[in-house]
């Protein structure tokens, strides 16, 4: 009852922003210092505001999915740059033709190599679609939001992620970061639950703070950023345990030899069962639904 009186007693900050609003122009109104501080726009983006920043950024996602009852997480990490197999090969076809018309161009053969390389990825798109079906129908069959599929929000991997759980009419998470070469979302995510982040650091922690599995398919600096900062936290204790899914056995024993870290003596031999290698959507499957039971 308490609460219920101060909120009839106490205006709230968007009815005073609606109230600010009526005053009448004067020197002393139109100055910027006059402005309620949480709606100077300039006044928040000073560097001196960083911290309140840093805050918000984490704080606004944690509320909105609260209120959407989201309870768990499964987080799938993986290549802007692999698509689906039909965009692969018209690419492939393409650079191919290219290269036909002058054998001798070095840029133009490099460039057809790369994109086979490409299409022979793009089967993970498949993978990481399917997965995502699987995850998010269980997640829907509950009842409740739990195993709900979390991804960059991006095109490609994350594009794929999103969109299984969109094929079996499931909500999924977008955790996208300001960059000056992606336009948008993909069209997958569930809107409501599309967020927007300027730093890393914060979007990192809101990928873990639900999270029961981490699944890594292939990719670059920002994959092996996200792979690595679980890991080490995994190493260190500051989060339990959790599977940890490297999808692609091929591909991540060409680019990261673990082996050759426990040779060295820079990590331990028990470190190496931080994670599993996974080759198909039904092998990681089948390691989460025997972690948590979920036959």
């Amino acid at each position: 009852m308490k609460n219920r009186k101060k909120k009839e007693i106490f205006p709230s900050a968007m009815e005073d922003a609606r109230s600010a609003e009526l005053y009448l122009p004067c020197p002393q109104t139109l100055s910027p210092s006059y402005r309620l501080a949480y709606m100077d726009h300039d006044f928040l983006l000073r560097d001196e505001l960083r911290p309140v920043r840093l805050q918000l950024e984490l704080l606004k996602p944690e509320l909105v999915l609260k209120e959407h009852e989201i309870e768990s997480t499964i987080v799938i990490f993986g290549s802007t740059r692999i698509p689906e197999p039909v965009t692969a090969y018209a690419q492939l076809a393409h650079a191919e033709e290219l290269a036909a018309k002058d054998p001798s161009n070095e840029q133009l053969g490099h460039k057809m190599k790369i994109a086979r390389n490409i299409f022979a990825k793009s089967k993970y798109y498949e993978e990481a679609r399917k997965l995502s079906s699987r995850i998010s129908s269980l997640g829907k069959a509950s009842g409740h939001s739990d195993f709900v599929v979390i991804t960059g929000g991006g095109p490609g991997i994350m594009e794929a992620a999103n969109r299984g759980a969109h094929d079996v009419g499931a909500e999924s998470i977008g955790l996208n970061i300001v960059l000056p070469f992606e336009e948008k979302p993909n069209e997958y995510t569930t809107p409501e639950l599309c967020f927007q982040f300027h730093y890393f650091a914060i979007r990192k922690m809101h990928f873990l703070i639900r999270a029961k599995a981490l699944v890594v398919f292939p990719g670059g600096f920002g994959t092996l950023d996200e792979l690595f900062e679980t890991l080490t936290l995994i190493q260190t204790r500051k989060i339990k345990p959790m599977p940890v899914l490297i999808f692609g056995r091929e591909y991540w024993k060409r680019i990261i030899d673990f082996e050759a870290l426990v040779e060295e003596g820079t990590i331990s031999p028990e470190d190496i069962n931080l994670f599993q290698y996974v080759d198909t959507a039904e092998e990681a499957w089948e390691i989460i639904a025997r972690t948590y039971e979920v036959f």
